[in-house]
Parts: structure tokens; sequence; C-alpha cells
């Protein structure tokens, strides 16, 4: 077995640009497909990574071959079946994340609601989150810059409002 060389090991500028369709690696101008020798088994896999990522976006098992020693070899609906699903992995990490950095409530009842959201800033040098809070037609009524670590409840944000808005909410 002779190793395939990484799209980035590859020199020049316009190496992803190259459409690359081999039994063991299959490539566009977005993703690159290599069938690998599975470690933990004798078996294959398949790794997914997006062009100017280090990491796979997914890695998963491959089908064996005919003679049950070799991967069976990509084809062009494998292929753009392994990008819809590494593209779904991505979008579902990226819900995940944003899911994880912005939060809101909403208090009070009809023309008096309040829309209050913590927006996490995962900075590495100043980590810290911005709480705000706007009004039904979107006007902002307060902000405050808050730890990351800030919880953000009904109550959490019924007493900033209660306390005007101060820079420092409970």
């Amino acid at each position: 077995m002779t190793d395939i060389a990484h799209p980035s090991d590859e020199q020049g500028d316009g190496a992803t640009d190259l459409a690359i369709q081999e039994p063991r690696l299959w490539r566009d101008e977005r993703w690159t497909a290599r069938v690998i020798k599975n470690e933990d088994d004798d078996g294959w896999a398949v790794s997914m990574t997006r062009h100017g990522e280090a990491e796979p976006a997914l890695v998963g098992p491959w089908t064996m071959g005919r003679d049950k020693k070799n991967p069976k070899p990509l084809d062009a609906p494998a292929f753009h079946t392994l990008v819809k699903t590494a593209s779904e992995v991505l979008r579902r990490h990226e819900q995940q994340l944003h899911a994880q950095l912005n939060k809101h409530v909403s208090i009070g009842a009809g023309s008096e609601r309040i829309r209050v959201a913590l927006q996490i800033v995962p900075d590495e040098d100043n980590p810290h989150a911005l709480l705000t809070a706007q009004d039904e037609f979107g006007t902002q009524l307060g902000e405050a810059r808050v730890a990351p670590t800030f919880k953000l409840s009904a109550a959490s944000a019924e007493a900033w409002i209660e306390n005007g808005y101060a820079a420092r909410p409970r």
C-alpha cells in the first residue's frame, strides 16, 4: 500500500483547486475524502476534511471491497453523500456552539414584554459577555458587560431590569 499525499502536504497556492478522483482520495473545491486504514481493527475508514481545516469534520467506517482485504473505491455518489454528511456535522456543531454562547429570556407580558439576551464572547485574552434588553419593537433599553459565567434566568433578568439596567447585574 502506498501513502497518498494529503492536500495540505502539496505545494503551490492552487493545490486545493485541482479535482482528484482516485480510488482512495477524492477532492473537489471544498472537501477532501481519504480512505485510510482503521488503526483499531482490520477495516478501513474514510475521513472528510474541509479545505483549510486542520482536523477532519467526519471520520467513519468504510466498506470493504469484494476481496475483503482492500477498501471499496470511492465514487461520485459516495463522495457526494460524504460531503452532505460532513456538512451536516459541521452545521450541527455550529448550531450547538451558537446555542451555548447565546441565550435569552422574555420578561413581562403584552406590551410590557422585554427580551433580555446574553451573548458570550469567548475571547482568549478577555472573555466576557454582553447582556442586552430590548422592548418588543427591538429598541435597546439597556446593555451591560458581564462575566462570561453570568447565569441568565428570568430572576436574574428581572433583577437587572429592576436595578435600572445597572452595569453589574447579580
